[in-house]
């Protein structure tokens, strides 16, 4: 049986005008990605402060690790990294600086994984703090938040800032600490990394949850689309005799399949000949821009 390690329930925070979070539930489960997904001022951020115990819910509950966050907020942090959305470090100069007063505040003593963090970030950590462009700060709050190889990691926007190819390396950190069994909890707005990484994520939006899917379904359980361009009307016809659901314009055949079918489908088109074979699949952005549509007509 499944454990969760965060688990959030019936949670509502108003603030007024329709800002906040209106009874949102998440269960997330000890070893798993978990994203959270939704545009600027969604409800991710105060979400996540609840779970930080920065807020006390209006009604609601939020347990992280057995505990209320907003009772028991230093054992919570005790298991918890963090990184926020908005970064502010303490007046020190340089990035060292800040690592040495954050190894004390974690009873960090071994550097090791720090100086790995570093190197793979490709971060100079004698820079100026202050002088850091935005990409650097957001590298220096990466590593503060990693150096200390806690069991469960809450991520508000960790790539804000990151270009593509650091973006690219922080998901292969995210990738290691899932299998180191962390437990990693991240909002985003980016759908490729969210789709790249999570094992399940949860939609929000104007504060309330629209929907929580496992992105494997999402793969593997939606139909693939494909159009096949045959040789020949008549061998596309020959196609669509085995395969019914198959639609027929001219030499090309367009149909829907599940996974599990596609081994029927090239089974049906094995001895034809084929000019080309496109596919293409329901990902991320498609699945939320329908649910954002539907939110608009509703």
């Amino acid at each position: 049986m499944s454990e969760n390690i965060i688990s959030v329930q019936n949670l509502t925070k108003d603030y007024g005008y329709n800002r906040g979070v209106f009874d949102v539930s998440l269960d997330i489960e000890k070893g798993e990605v978990f994203g959270y997904l939704g545009t600027n001022g969604s409800g991710k951020t105060t979400t996540i402060r609840h779970m930080m115990g920065f807020l006390k819910p209006d009604s609601g509950s939020v347990v992280v690790n057995g505990l209320d966050p907003w009772k028991n907020a230093p054992e919570v942090m005790r298991n918890v990294s963090y990184i926020p959305g908005e970064i502010a470090f303490p007046d020190v100069k340089t990035g060292t600086d800040f690592f040495k007063v954050q190894a004390e505040f974690l009873g960090v003593r071994d550097f090791t994984y720090m100086n790995y963090l570093i190197d793979k970030l490709g971060l100079d950590p004698s820079a100026n703090l202050k002088r850091m462009s935005k990409g650097m700060k957001q590298k220096t709050a990466i590593v503060a938040a990693l150096m200390g190889d806690k069991e469960i990691l809450i991520m508000d926007e960790p790539t804000t800032g990151l270009d593509p190819l650091m973006r690219e390396t922080f998901l292969e950190l995210v990738r290691e600490e899932k299998k180191k069994g962390r437990t990693v909890f991240m909002s985003s707005h980016i759908f490729e990394e969210i789709e790249d990484v999570c094992d399940r994520v949860a939609i929000i939006g104007n504060g309330k949850i629209e929907s929580v899917l496992s992105l494997s379904e999402l793969r593997h359980g939606t139909p693939r689309n494909y159009k096949i361009v045959f040789g020949s009307r008549t061998e596309a016809e020959k196609f669509a005799c085995l395969m019914p659901e198959a639609t027929i314009s001219g030499k090309e055949a367009s149909l829907s399949v599940l996974a599990s079918e596609t081994d029927r489908m090239f089974k049906a088109a094995k001895d034809l000949e084929i000019i080309s074979i496109d596919e293409s699949h329901e990902n991320l952005e498609q699945y939320f821009m329908d649910i954002y549509q539907e939110e608009k007509r509703g």
